[in-house]
């Protein structure tokens, strides 16, 4: 089937923090899909042709679909639960409510509603931790693929600290990840991240065994969580003595390369900074969360400047809002106190091409690239009466973008299509 849709494009094709001209902007633009994959991009008026069916979605914005390198798939009810920091959040909230996905139905019933609350806030990829229990991690690919969803997950490994209702082994952990492995990574658009949770609620022999998934399937991403609290770093080097630092607990079993994602690094030391250049480990910004736990203020300059690549995520349920949108106005403001700015270019790339090369998946997602997948964004920058008020002030695009980065939420979502099949009623 081969359509197109039309409106203002917008995509990245470099960093704006590094080159000028970053992106390819269509005041009349267009976007060909065949066969769910981007056929051609352009303006309207090249690329009309008789009898293609058409989607007009003027005045809206149409951009890449938005890529969240950091979520918790469980926590979908405890988002929003008050008054704790990090550790006292997990005993408190997480833990108990990760328990229920042992429960018969739960988890596909919790996958469904995930699934849609990204699509409506425009998010079309993701990178999900999941329960310990094996089947949360079924129902979330068996609901990602019934939607044709370009989505990364694992279940989470950990044999340690925290209620028996949400422990595996460490032989458990590595049976059930391999088996979901063998089930899912690299079926259709579904690619598996090998995930133990963090060094607190692993022993050294299940940090054993995630190594050894990952020597055995190098192309499998890792996610975990670093240096995202003060107490838990002391919590976590009490637990591993010899380490020198907390990274090198991950060092000393194998797991840092490009694939490693390692939610929050906030609080690195710079021992900890030259490994993840070094080896090409991903950060993760996760400011909502960061904001609501009291966890602290990434360091986005200062991580670039020591050549490490950072995502940006919202890390629901510690996180406030499954809008990236949301995301990127609370990383803006952690940046302000930093002395750093994120100008709305950086922004929007960050949460389109720059999460997709964090990724290692610009190829396929996060540009409007000829042969990229169909996965789109629409944005409505006159959503609400405040942004249409203020819209009626903007002269420029870098100023549209900057409501939609400070105002915007799952409101500016116009539409949001996967492989070119519109997803919202």
């Amino acid at each position: 089937m081969r359509k197109l849709i039309r409106g203002r494009t917008l995509s990245f094709h470099a960093d704006p923090v590094e080159v000028e001209n970053a992106f390819t902007y269509h005041e009349d633009g267009a976007v060909i899909v065949e066969d769910g994959k981007i056929a051609a991009v352009g303006d309207y008026a090249d690329l009309r042709q008789p009898d293609l069916p058409e989607t007009d979605h003027r005045p809206h914005l149409i951009l890449p679909g938005f890529i969240d390198t950091h979520i918790h798939f469980p926590q979908v009810q405890v988002i929003a639960s008050w008054g704790a920091q990090l550790l006292d959040w997990l005993n408190t909230y997480t833990f108990p409510e990760e328990s229920r996905f042992a429960q018969q139905g739960h988890a596909p019933a919790m996958a469904e509603r995930f699934l849609d609350l990204l699509l409506a806030h425009g998010t079309t990829t993701a990178v999900a931790f999941c329960s310990v229990h094996p089947q949360s991690a079924e129902a979330l690919f068996s609901a990602a693929e019934a939607r044709n969803m370009a989505m990364i997950a694992g279940k989470v490994m950990m044999d340690r600290n925290a209620p028996e209702a949400v422990l595996d082994t460490p032989q458990q952990g590595y049976d059930d990840s391999k088996a979901l492995i063998a089930k899912w990574h690299g079926r259709g658009r579904l690619r598996y991240a090998i995930t133990p949770r963090f060094a607190i609620t692993s022993t050294p022999e299940q940090m054993q065994m995630a190594g050894q998934l990952v020597r055995e399937h190098p192309d499998c991403h890792v996610q975990t969580h670093l240096s995202e609290n003060r107490d838990e770093i002391a919590f976590t080097l009490s637990l591993y003595p010899q380490a020198r630092d907390y990274l090198d607990i991950y060092e000393t079993y194998g797991l840092l390369s490009d694939k490693l994602l390692l939610g929050h690094s906030i609080h690195l030391e710079p021992r900890e900074i030259a490994r993840m250049a070094e080896t090409g480990s991903r950060a993760v910004f996760c400011p909502t969360s960061n904001l609501f736990l009291g966890s602290g203020l990434f360091d986005e300059a200062g991580l670039r400047a020591a050549g490490v690549v950072s995502g940006i995520a919202t890390d629901v349920g510690g996180g406030t809002s499954y809008s990236m949108l949301q995301t990127l106005n609370e990383g803006y403001k952690i940046l302000q106190l930093r002395g750093q700015k994120l100008h709305p270019f950086a922004a929007f790339h960050w949460v389109t091409r720059g999460n997709a090369l964090a990724l290692g998946m610009a190829d396929r997602i996060g540009t409007l690239d000829t042969g990229s997948d169909a996965d789109l964004v629409v944005l409505d920058s006159r959503a609400t009466p405040a942004m249409a008020l203020r819209m009626d002030r903007a002269g420029t695009l870098a100023e549209e973008l900057f409501i939609l980065q400070i105002l915007g939420d799952d409101r500016s979502i116009a539409q949001t299509y996967v492989a070119g099949e519109p997803m919202l009623g």
